[in-house]
């Protein structure tokens, strides 16, 4: 259980950096990216006939992958930390919705950043779109386990 916790752990604090590390770019650094994001994506989507996608959709859709992997992140930490830990899944909401705050706050004070409400929502949605996809895989893999356990006999 303490490699679980470890890979969870720290799972959810480079993502916490990887966010933090992103909002302190300036904004130059930070459309270069997105202008090479768009490029790539729109590249590998012309392949199979679809977008192209702009850069501002871009953008927010790294907004929202971003927010969803912390969600993801925080439930395993939580399901390795607590039994219970749906009944405790407020605390993942609520840190999420921090460091949305956060990641927006920082964004007033870099050079050609401004901080957006919207950007917290896109970002809280993220959150939770993460958490629920854990709980959807923490619910496969003990279906799975239950069958297996079944199929062993008593």
């Amino acid at each position: 259980m303490w490699a679980l916790r470890f890979v969870f752990t720290l799972g959810l604090v480079c993502s916490v950096a990887f966010i933090f590390k992103n909002s302190l770019q300036i904004a130059e650094a930070s459309s270069a990216r997105s202008r090479q994001a768009m490029q790539l994506l729109n590249g590998v989507l012309e392949t199979v006939g679809a977008g192209p996608f702009s850069e501002y959709f871009v953008r927010k859709l790294a907004h929202f992958a971003e927010f969803a992997l912390l969600g993801f992140w925080f439930m395993l930490c939580l399901r390795v930390y607590t039994r219970r830990f749906v009944r405790h899944s407020g605390w993942p909401l609520f840190f999420g919705l921090l460091v949305a705050d956060i990641d927006e706050l920082i964004q007033l004070y870099v050079p050609g950043r401004s901080s957006s409400v919207r950007d917290v929502f896109l970002d809280f949605i993220g959150v939770l779109a993460g958490l629920l996809f854990a709980l959807l895989l923490l619910l496969f893999v003990r279906m799975c386990s239950a069958l297996l356990k079944a199929q062993r006999g008593p």
